[in-house]
């Protein structure tokens, strides 16, 4: 089982990292299983496992250690001798699989050879799925990703045991992953005196009057991120989701290159890095199911939710509201990104057309013009109602203007339905802006 793969890829690396020599057991019951489960808080809830079995008048936040180290003893005794099931075998199907259909995933008829050790690696692998918004966890089989997704478990237990944090919600490890992985894989903002405060001012955690709790991470913030260790790389993740019905997308390619592309376009177009990067980046993507749906998750993919919108409406931005011009900025990106993926240069075009098009309408005396541009021009859902409407504009103009507005019908008429929706969209948004500040 993939959840299995992934512990035995984290175990080897763990070993080789720290010169140890220690089997699936020595590491559960050394290291996993005292950050995990030898405390009042869980790092993780697992239904039906021994764990969380409790005897009458039991509850997990005051069973001694006696009674915790006897339900380790109670894992070890169905590891031994019991065929592996969901209730002590993380991604394993049920036991009844054909009764409890909707809580088994990756069931196979091909007989998998088994042993005790997978059983312990399912649950390192499970426990180092990474939980995205959207109700889906995300597994990389590589080495450099699972050891630095650990790295973070000791701090989740700290802030757990935490005295002035007894608010803070247990089990959230997957959603703490996420979390953990997007924030101390980013360079522009990950410091190494980092504390509860910090994360508080970073997102990572809600705290209310009532409870505390790790937030849930945007997938695209969390591309970002890896996209900064791995820029040039293509990865094969792999989509999932436990819970009361268990969710099974399968094997997905992350293409972290696209994540580089937009963030290299957004420097050539706009300069510097962008002021507030959880914000800008939590722009993009879109849900993280449909994501999966395209067969891979690049550029694609990471078209910003809310530009749908303004892509089959004549709604525009107004830029009244201040985050009018972070959206633009993050919209252009992509739209441009989209336009040039095939190409080196990054130019702004489409500004310069935008400031041809402002001033045509500013030098008109009636409200024809602004009729025109944005009834007809910046409404016409086709090719062809696009350019019939440059052809009225284009008995007006003279000089510059007339050869730029030509040059655009002639570069709109060769280009394909999907690179015009691109174009026109840009365009429009440009218009808007070049307006706004004139």
């Amino acid at each position: 089982m993939i959840t299995a793969v992934i512990g035995r890829t984290f175990l080897k690396a763990y070993n080789e990292k720290y010169a140890k020599a220690l089997s699936p057991k020595d590491f559960f019951e050394k290291e996993y299983w005292e950050l995990f489960y030898n405390h009042p808080k869980y790092m993780q809830w697992v239904t039906n496992s021994p764990f969380v079995q409790m005897k009458g008048g039991q509850k997990p936040h005051l069973l001694t250690v006696d009674e915790r180290i006897e339900k380790l003893e109670n894992l070890f005794e169905k590891a031994e001798n019991e065929i592996p099931d969901a209730s002590f075998a993380l991604g394993y199907p049920a036991s009844e699989s054909k009764e409890y259909a909707s809580t088994s995933g990756l069931v196979s008829d091909v007989v998998i050879p088994m042993d005790e050790d997978e059983v312990y690696l399912s649950w390192i692998g499970s426990s180092l799925g990474i939980g995205v918004a959207g109700g889906y966890t995300i597994l990389f089989d590589q080495p450099d990703i699972v050891l630095q997704t650990f790295e973070g478990w000791k701090f989740y237990r700290k802030y757990l045991n935490d005295p002035t944090l007894e608010k803070l919600r247990g089990n959230q490890i997957n959603t703490w992953n996420g979390q953990w992985l997007t924030y101390s894989l980013n360079p522009r903002e990950y410091r190494e005196d980092f504390d509860f405060s910090e994360l508080t001012n970073q997102r990572i955690f809600k705290v209310d009057t009532s409870l505390a709790e790790v937030a849930t991470v945007s997938w695209s913030q969390l591309f970002f991120s890896l996209s900064t260790q791995f820029p040039n790389d293509e990865m094969m993740g792999y989509v999932y989701g436990f819970g009361q019905t268990n969710k099974t997308i399968g094997f997905i390619p992350f293409q972290f290159k696209s994540g580089s592309r937009l963030i290299d376009i957004y420097k050539k177009l706009f300069g510097g890095v962008y002021s507030d990067p959880n914000q800008f980046e939590s722009l993009f993507g879109m849900h993280i199911k449909r994501a999966c749906e395209l067969g891979s998750i690049g550029l694609q993919a990471l078209r910003p939710d809310s530009l749908k919108k303004y892509m089959t409406e004549e709604k525009n931005l107004t830029f009244k509201k201040e985050e009018d011009t972070i959206n633009y900025q993050a919209y252009k990106t992509w739209l441009v990104a989209m336009l040039t993926r095939n190409k080196e240069e990054i130019t702004d075009y489409t500004l310069e057309l935008a400031k041809t098009i402002q001033k045509y309408r500013s030098e008109g005396t009636k409200l024809d013009r602004k009729t025109l541009i944005e009834k007809e021009l910046f409404a016409s859902t086709s090719k062809r109602g696009f350019i019939e409407a440059l052809t009225k504009m284009v008995k007006d103009l003279e000089g510059k203007d007339l050869a730029a507005i030509k040059s655009l019908k002639d570069e709109v008429h060769l280009m394909t339905n999907e690179e015009y929706g691109y174009f026109a969209t840009l365009l429009k948004f440009d218009y808007a802006y070049i307006d706004k500040n004139s």
